[in-house]
């Protein structure tokens, strides 16, 4: 299986329990790896400002000596974005609806970020 069919299904089963719309894997430089978005033209800017928002989390709680963040989490009326690391290499962000279950998203975005990692190596 190649390896954008494998991320393919990873996306695909993080969509499964609800809750989330678009998902997207990011290098750490907010370049697009891989997305299941609904608005392709927006990847780029989607995956670029995710990387920027969770490198600035990274560089402000590392300056404070509070270690790496694990994720980052936007929330607004309108949903969430959660931004998490999937390796040296990449990030995972999704997109959620409004009133989606963080607690189980939270579960299942760190299963994917590890089975993106391996994919990625």
């Amino acid at each position: 299986m190649k390896k954008s069919e494998m991320l393919e299904k990873i996306l695909e089963d993080l969509k499964l329990p609800g809750g989330i719309e678009a998902s997207v894997v990011a290098s750490r430089d907010g370049l697009v790896i891989y997305s299941n978005t609904v608005s392709k033209e927006h990847d780029e800017n989607f995956a670029a400002m995710s990387a920027t928002m969770l490198g600035a989390a990274e560089t402000a709680t590392l300056e404070l000596k509070k270690g790496i963040p694990e994720r980052i989490i936007v929330e607004s009326d309108k949903g969430k974005i959660i931004a998490t690391g999937a390796g040296q290499k990449a990030l995972l962000v999704v997109l959620t609806e409004p009133n989606a279950s963080l607690g189980i998203i939270l579960i299942e975005l760190a299963k994917a970020s590890e089975k993106i990692r391996e994919v990625l190596g």
